[in-house]
């Protein structure tokens, strides 16, 4: 078997835009101190939230779907169930100072159970056969391409085929780096991550900066499930269909050094090491070799995680604060 750039390189893309709402969400969070590892469950619930407000769209049109609404409904309910998941988190975390590593495992358990729950009762208001929603008409919305895309040839293919989420993610991706590192508000967010007490003695409102930073990384996020759902999937929601993308999200963070902007390529390179076993030969058809190729994002990860912590420098750690719950009378 040839490989195939032309063909892998669009794949892999697709793989990796919702890891890169992911990580961008994730990053944002984490910069304000609080360590979200309900993000795969944070993304399934977008993806989810975005399914029903299509669903009842399709529904109430009766096929004859406006664009605009097609586009704007599922966007609305993806930002809207990411947003009450983030200011669940929030409430736990921030205002009762739960600890972030339980309550984040708890969303994602939490949100896969939402998920799954909305999923399969609108699956039996479909009295569908198969275990599955399909919303074609919506889909086709969502993954309308750049004028160009079929008339270029190779450069339409690699760079212009694909829905206008994924040029989002990297409009947001861009966006969030600039706003981290050239604006005060981001360099105010970044210094309570790094001490809470220091910044609150010096007039910032920590507990505004994480739950702005936290409810808005987690609607990013949710995107992420949306973009899944909506166009890579082709509109089709299957229970347990999303897989460890969410736990991929939150391994490209470490990867990527805490960086948005580095997040773009990396997404890319991990959304095609994800699907590396489809293009590669395995000798003898061994499903365990696949499995394996499977595994090299995580692995990669580990080898930066270890790279970083022996080098030590600074810009390349996570916040000071992360994963520490502040109390203001505890200063």
């Amino acid at each position: 078997m040839t490989f195939n750039f032309i063909s892998f390189f669009p794949r892999a893309v697709m793989q990796g835009i919702p890891l890169l709402f992911g990580s961008t969400g994730e990053i944002l969070t984490e910069k304000s101190g609080n360590l979200n590892l309900g993000i795969p469950g944070i993304m399934y619930v977008g993806g989810i939230s975005g399914v029903i407000g299509a669903f009842f769209y399709e529904q109430s049109a009766s096929g004859a779907l406006n664009p605009f609404l097609a586009v704007l409904i599922p966007i609305l309910s993806s930002l809207l169930g990411s947003l009450l998941m983030g200011l669940l988190y929030c409430f736990l975390t921030v205002t009762l100072r739960a600890n972030q590593n339980v309550t984040g495992l708890a969303m994602t358990t939490f949100g896969v159970g939402v998920g799954n729950f909305f999923g399969g009762s609108l699956i039996k208001l479909t009295g569908s056969e198969v275990p599955s929603i399909a919303l074609t008409n919506t889909s086709i919305c969502f993954k309308t391409t750049l004028p160009g895309a079929t008339t270029t040839g190779w450069f339409g293919e690699l760079f212009l085929s694909y829905g206008f989420l994924a040029y989002l993610a990297i409009i947001v991706a861009l966006g969030t780096s600039y706003f981290l590192n050239h604006t005060r508000p981001g360099l105010h967010l970044r210094a309570v991550g790094e001490s809470a007490s220091t910044a609150d003695a010096a007039g910032i409102n920590v507990t505004k900066y994480k739950y702005l930073a936290t409810c808005i990384g987690s609607m990013i996020a949710g995107l992420g499930g949306l973009y899944y759902v909506m166009d890579y999937a082709n509109g089709v929601w299957s229970n347990n269909a999303f897989g460890d993308r969410g736990w991929l999200a939150i391994a490209l963070v470490i990867f990527t050094i805490w960086r948005p902007n580095v997040s773009i390529l990396a997404s890319i390179l991990f959304g095609g090491l994800y699907i590396l076993n489809i293009y590669l030969p395995t000798p003898g058809g061994q499903m365990a070799i696949k499995e394996l190729y499977k595994m090299l994002p995580y692995a990669i990860t580990l080898v930066v995680l270890i790279v970083v912590s022996l080098r030590k420098k600074r810009e390349d750690q996570p916040p000071a604060s992360l994963g520490l719950s502040y109390f203001r009378e505890e200063r």
